[in-house]
């Protein structure tokens, strides 16, 4: 399924076609325990931050090198239940994202392929709203890695950090600031954070980036929404 910016979806009844739709086995199991209360309150919802480090930045030709989960709610972050896998992806890492991330042809040459983690990735990800920083990203390399390895593709409801810091930015920057054409401010994950004086980490290892969006997230709600708004409010 093609997303598009902004998309309303009704993810309740989605969530009960899709168990109807899908052939696959765990993907049905994924759909029949999803999170699918759009008027639950934010302060108790599960979330599970997620991120990913992949060969390059386009999902059609590029695949995923590792993933970082951990799963926190409005209070708490779980550490002890993260989870990170370095995988070997079926496209060939670029010299650029080696740089970027660090993650090395003979790291991956060792890795199993992504098909060996989607049981855990899925069941880690089950009951619980997904979060990450920038939904184009996460959800299309998830959705492509599927469509390569099972045949099928994927869909679930998030939030996107990225864009409620968007949002935030444009309310405060107000009807002066869209008439004279103010810039935002960047929106890259480091700099979002710095805003609500969160600590600095090092970029582009998976499991910290997801670190750094469950803390971003948690800081965005306390600034800007109040307790009982529902998640149907913020996720896609």
């Amino acid at each position: 399924m093609a997303f598009k910016k902004n998309t309303v979806i009704d993810w309740s009844t989605r969530y009960e076609q899709l168990i109807n739709s899908t052939e696959n086995k765990v993907l049905k199991n994924f759909y029949s325990s999803a999170f699918n209360q759009p008027l639950a309150a934010i302060k108790d919802v599960p979330f599970v931050a997620m991120d990913f480090e992949t060969t390059g930045l386009n999902s059609k030709d590029d695949d995923i090198v590792s993933v970082g989960l951990i799963p926190f709610n409005f209070k708490r972050i779980y550490c002890k239940h993260s989870r990170h896998w370095v995988v070997q992806p079926r496209r060939n890492l670029h010299e650029e994202s080696i740089v970027i991330h660090g993650i090395t042809h003979s790291e991956v040459d060792d890795a199993p392929d992504f098909n060996r983690i989607i049981d855990p990735l899925l069941e880690a990800l089950s009951g619980k709203v997904v979060v990450v920083h920038y939904a184009a990203i996460e959800r299309q390399f998830l959705n492509n890695a599927l469509l390569l390895r099972l045949k099928e593709g994927i869909e679930f409801a998030l939030v996107d950090t990225m864009e409620i810091e968007r949002k935030a930015l444009q309310a405060k920057h107000g009807i002066l600031g869209k008439l004279f054409n103010t810039k935002l401010g960047s929106l890259r994950l480091t700099h979002c954070r710095e805003r609500y004086s969160l600590p600095v980490y090092k970029n582009h290892n998976a499991l910290t980036d997801a670190l750094a969006t469950a803390e971003l997230l948690q800081a965005q709600l306390s600034y800007h929404y109040k307790l009982d708004t529902p998640i149907s409010k913020l996720w896609e």
